[in-house]
């Protein structure tokens, strides 16, 4: 009984995602996972700068649970787009530091305004990262 009814769980949650636009918007749970699994190493859990390789690195990951208050209480959306892809730092780094995202992140294309008024198609993981980013600011 309790298999029946876990695989009909299961059978629903996959018909409920398969139901939605595929142009939908990522939520920010949606980018948590990414985080977790490509970001957290470094920024750790809570995205404080704090991760297991943090100590090993000669420049310390920042805390992006501050993005915003280091912008004036903005989201600066493009820039985190460029920071998160690669383009932003590619050319700037001299050493072992961020990683490029750009092929990690390649997939379907969702619309997306990062701040400038215009729809742009943008990888729907990227936008799903920036999301949970957006989500876990302070205030001051």
């Amino acid at each position: 009984m309790v298999r029946t009814s876990f695989a009909l769980s299961a059978c629903a949650a996959l018909l409920i995602a398969a139901c939605a636009p595929p142009d939908a918007m990522p939520q920010p749970d949606d980018g948590r996972s990414l985080f977790v699994a490509n970001c957290a190493v470094c920024h750790g859990n809570a995205a404080k700068g704090d991760g297991p390789m943090a100590r090993a690195m000669a420049k310390a990951p920042k805390d992006l649970t501050l993005i915003s208050v280091r912008h004036g209480d903005k989201f600066p959306r493009a820039k985190i787009m460029s920071t998160i892809d690669g383009y932003a730092h590619s050319k700037t780094m001299t050493g072992p530091g961020m990683p490029e995202f750009g092929a990690l992140l390649e997939g379907d294309l969702i619309p997306y305004d990062s701040g400038d008024g215009r729809m742009t198609p943008t990888p729907r993981k990227l936008v799903a990262l920036a999301e949970y980013l957006e989500s876990i600011q302070v205030s001051r």
